[in-house]
């Protein structure tokens, strides 16, 4: 399930150290003793490169800014500029932290946070019928403002196409609304100033009852959306031939979560309440069952991000965690396990103290990450940029009102962006070339953190 159904809360007070247990010297622990090759290749891709470090004459990872400028005049990449490495090294290090300014306020929760692909637009979608289109390039003005049609409790999800043409929304009804946001007009009114189109998931022989729609998805190239609903089911639409064309019994609960794996659309990842994580390749699903399942969660998933690379996946988790995954590591069925926990329900109070020590006897992830907190709705966490960091973060929401961003490598939290909102921040979107990050919270507030100066400039290696 994915949202009480309360007024908006008190601020959340529970202490940091009670609710990160001491794990993040824990997960510090558990790294030591990591070897596989996609912590590797994240360390090679967040840099600095090797010819880098020849042409400055080190073999440390800390280099000033002052010398990798001085590596990029000399012409160490050989082309002229930085070579993608020594860019997500040089600007990864400038974590969105200082602010935030205010970008927005609204007088509902706001549920959804989205930069486009190329950082231009961002959208975000809030329970009042609203979904605002901000333009980025000019002083966040407001580019179009859209009045959800037919909503059921909320804004469930938002995503744009990649050409940044059309826009989806979907809420706890079956039906997914499609809109055409690259006109010129502001206002967006469903069907009064715009038609908002409506693609109906429940015309499909196997559906009996209606459902609600968690999470949808762009295929990378425009042509299909992928859903997850309430009925523990997936769905894919094509939308060239404006039709259903495959609904999979998926999981035994909601189906909170979808994510196609890579650009390719061959691969879909799906996380549900039954606390699996489960891989569908849609080359091969005549018996409608996964490619693999992976075990480890504890309780259900809330939200999947992929690195893009159709093998590594995150996912944010009820058990209070972010794990990683390497679907290398998967399995036909899911190991049975005598859930220990199954009574308590996050909707209503906090994670029992006794359950931060817990682990799945057959954990199959790769990395797990604690120190936020996931209660009360379908809290999302994310890879930062390839572009900007190398993918070398992990950042999320959290109940407690804040922001918290991980290294991947190391397991340890480096930031927790707080103090500003007051309620549960759900969702949080990283600029995929600048230092910027933009934080949506129960509170009606979008924010705005980013790294305008170089405040914490290092002085190693100077000599």
């Amino acid at each position: 399930m994915g949202y009480g159904m309360s007024r908006m809360e008190e601020e959340y007070s529970e202490h940091e150290d009670q609710n990160n247990g001491g794990s993040n010297s824990q997960v510090n622990n558990e790294f030591l003793n990591t070897h596989n090759d996609i912590f590797h290749m994240t360390q090679i891709r967040s840099g600095p490169s090797e010819s880098l470090r020849k042409s400055i004459g080190t073999s440390k990872d800390v280099i000033s800014t002052t010398r990798l400028l001085s590596g990029r005049e000399i012409n160490s990449s050989g082309n002229g500029k930085f070579s993608s490495v020594d860019r997500a090294f040089l600007l990864g290090r400038y974590l969105p932290v200082d602010g935030p300014e205010i970008v927005d306020r609204m007088d509902s929760r706001a549920y959804v946070s989205q930069f486009s692909a190329d950082g231009s637009l961002f959208v975000a979608g809030f329970q009042g019928s609203h979904i605002r289109i901000y333009d980025v390039d000019k002083g966040w003005k407001v580019h179009r403002d859209i009045h959800a049609r037919s909503l059921r409790w909320t804004i469930s999800d938002a995503s744009l196409s990649p050409d940044q043409q059309f826009l989806v929304y979907s809420s706890l009804a079956p039906i997914i609304h499609i809109v055409n946001v690259g006109t010129a007009a502001k206002q967006s009114y469903a069907n009064i100033t715009d038609i908002h189109d409506g693609l109906d998931f429940s015309q499909h022989e196997d559906v009996r009852y209606t459902f609600g729609i968690f999470s949808v998805k762009f295929s990378s190239d425009g042509r299909e959306l992928v859903a997850g609903s309430n009925d523990d089911s997936i769905y894919v639409y094509d939308l060239v031939a404006n039709k259903l064309t495959l609904r999979l019994p998926a999981h035994h609960s909601d189906v909170n979560t979808v994510a196609f794996a890579d650009e390719t659309g061959h691969l879909i990842y799906s996380g549900s309440d039954d606390n699996l994580c489960k891989v569908w390749d849609r080359r091969c699903l005549s018996t409608e069952e996964p490619a693999g399942v992976l075990t480890g969660h504890l309780h259900g998933i809330t939200h999947i991000d992929s690195r893009g690379d159709g093998r590594c996946f995150i996912s944010n988790g009820k058990d209070q965690a972010i794990k990683m995954w390497d679907i290398r590591k998967m399995t036909s069925n899911a190991d049975s396990y005598e859930d220990r926990t199954s009574n308590w329900d996050y909707r209503y109070s906090r994670y029992p103290q006794q359950y931060k020590q817990l682990k799945h006897p057959h954990d199959q992830s790769i990395a797990t990450y604690r120190g936020h907190s996931v209660l009360r709705t379908l809290i999302r966490c994310y890879f930062s940029p390839a572009y900007s960091t190398g993918q070398k973060y992990i950042y999320t929401g959290s109940y407690d009102s804040s922001v918290c961003i991980y290294d991947v490598v190391s397991g340890s939290q480096v930031a927790k962006l707080k103090g500003y909102h007051q309620l549960a921040i759900r969702d949080c979107s990283w600029h995929p070339f600048d230092p910027m990050l933009v934080s949506s919270s129960w509170d009606g507030r979008v924010a705005k953190w980013s790294r305008s100066s170089c405040q914490q400039e290092e002085t190693t290696d100077l000599d």
